[in-house]
């Protein structure tokens, strides 16, 4: 009852901004969600309401439109306790009864329109502007896709690279059309490497990058199940990302062959690149410091011999590092350019990266969104000394129809790993989870949380000195 009359509160309004702001303005993921969501009171909770233009033009848009509708309805029942017209009761009570739903779904009307008319037209122009300019631009330009890892070997190539060239990248994780086309307009001239990041999420994106980026190398980090509500099917996911060699050369075609399903669609031709080595050099003697500090390794080709440490941590960061390094080579820096440039990288935010808390050691790794990061995280986990270990997650999203499949995957991986504790939370994958750490025989405890929130700021509470903590993964609001 609560949950219901909520929709009844002036409050209302600024849930349903909220709503609209954090799916981007989309109507239909917007609608989706408002018809999965079972309690208004618990949406607004990971952030607040960001008072924009447009979120503030659109909750004053529909606040009007409810008090009209309001209105109205009381101006009926008036009507006909007064007057008694026929009729006017049923009308009146609909109008009141109806309009927290009426104006929640009218507010797409102008969302889909200004899309239309303004927005899309305006992008249009943003893009052509921008093919342009990377077209004429004499730099090398890198894309960089994959199911995973995409900000990693961004941020990787960036770092080592620029010891010796001058190097411009896409900033954070803004890797779609528009962004690429704002990110053109202040390229720098005299940059020598550009490394373009490409967010792809439904079929034919990898093409539309491509073709306003014009790509002269491309990286694929990997394949796994990711975007699946889009893509339907892992093959769909995987014939988008090779799309990318109608664009360029084979040879500049880089492929990490390190991962579970990637295997089926590694042609001879291509470049390929792992935590075994790549491009003629073979990596060895890998050590992962006890504390989560760092890593090292070797990398050798002939006589030539490399050795490398990095302050990132994890064995499924080998291989795109030591990539990192070999095509720094083969661009033409030094071996001491590569040497500094590689001791430069670090974790980066919410990416498998080692935080204190007390003595406890937390991998926060909640940008994480497939299962090859859980492969990884797990495989770490396993291998970490700790007192004692926990693994915190809310699963995986987007994972379309196999939604199930995926995350019985996902409690298996994190049985095999052996930790003292898994964390939950109580979604609507929580059930399929349970399952897969029941299969892989898991008996360590198992804690349902309610508020994650609550738990992530309550987590110094409950560690202590000489525990290790992964938490992978997050859920947005939009998702349940």
């Amino acid at each position: 009852m609560m949950s219901l009359l909520e929709m009844y509160r002036p409050r209302f309004v600024t849930t349903l901004a909220y709503m609209l702001q954090s799916t981007e303005y989309l109507a239909w993921p917007y609608v989706r969600w408002f018809w999965r969501t079972q309690d208004f009171r618990s949406v607004i909770r990971r952030r607040g309401f960001v008072p924009t233009r447009p979120a503030r033009a659109l909750r004053a848009l529909m606040a009007a439109g409810m008090f009209v509708q309001f209105s109205l309805g009381v101006s009926l029942l008036v009507q006909w306790l007064w007057q008694g017209y026929d009729g006017s009761w049923q009308w009146g009570i609909a109008l009141l009864v109806s309009y927290p739903i009426v104006w929640s779904h009218l507010v797409t009307i102008p969302l889909m329109a200004g899309r239309w008319l303004i927005i899309e037209p305006r992008q249009r122009s943003m893009i052509r502007s921008a093919a342009k300019i990377f077209a004429a631009h004499p730099g090398i330009r890198l894309a960089v896709m994959g199911s995973y890892g995409k900000t990693s070997m961004k941020e990787l190539l960036r770092t080592v690279l620029s010891e010796g060239k001058r190097v411009v990248a896409t900033p954070a994780n803004r890797n779609v059309a528009v962004s690429h086309a704002r990110f053109a307009q202040s390229l720098d001239p005299e940059a020598e490497i550009i490394v373009l990041e490409y967010g792809e999420g439904r079929p034919g994106d990898i093409a539309r990058f491509a073709e306003l980026t014009a790509p002269t190398h491309a990286i694929v980090t990997g394949l796994a199940p990711a975007h699946l509500d889009r893509y339907r099917s892992l093959d769909r996911v995987a014939k988008d990302l090779f799309s990318i060699s109608r664009f360029v050369d084979v040879g500049r075609l880089y492929v990490n062959r390190d991962g579970k399903d990637i295997g089926p669609y590694l042609s001879k031709d291509l470049v390929k690149y792992g935590s075994s080595g790549g491009m003629g050099w073979k990596v060895t003697d890998v050590m992962i410091e006890p504390d989560a500090s760092g890593m090292s390794f070797t990398i050798s080709k002939g006589r030539r011999s490399i050795g490398l440490r990095t302050r990132l941590v994890g064995r499924h960061m080998v291989g795109p590092v030591a990539f990192a390094a070999t095509l720094a080579l083969s661009l033409g820096l030094s071996e001491e350019q590569v040497i500094a440039g590689v001791a430069k990288t670090e974790p980066f935010e919410h990416r498998m990266q080692p935080l204190r808390v007390g003595g406890a050691l937390i991998i926060d790794d909640t940008y994480n969104g497939n299962l090859e990061g859980v492969r990884a995280g797990t495989a770490l986990l396993a291998e970490l000394p700790a007192d004692r270990k926990w693994y915190v997650t809310p699963g995986l999203v987007e994972q379309g129809r196999d939604t199930a499949k995926i995350h019985h995957e996902l409690g298996k991986l994190v049985a095999a790993a052996s930790p003292d504790a898994v964390v939950l939370m109580d979604n609507s994958v929580r059930q399929y989870i349970e399952a897969g750490l029941t299969v892989g025989g898991f008996q360590g405890e198992v804690r349902i949380e309610s508020d994650p929130l609550q738990f992530y700021t309550d987590l110094p509470l409950f560690v202590a000195t000489g525990d290790v903590v992964l938490m992978q993964n997050d859920w947005t609001d939009n998702y349940q």
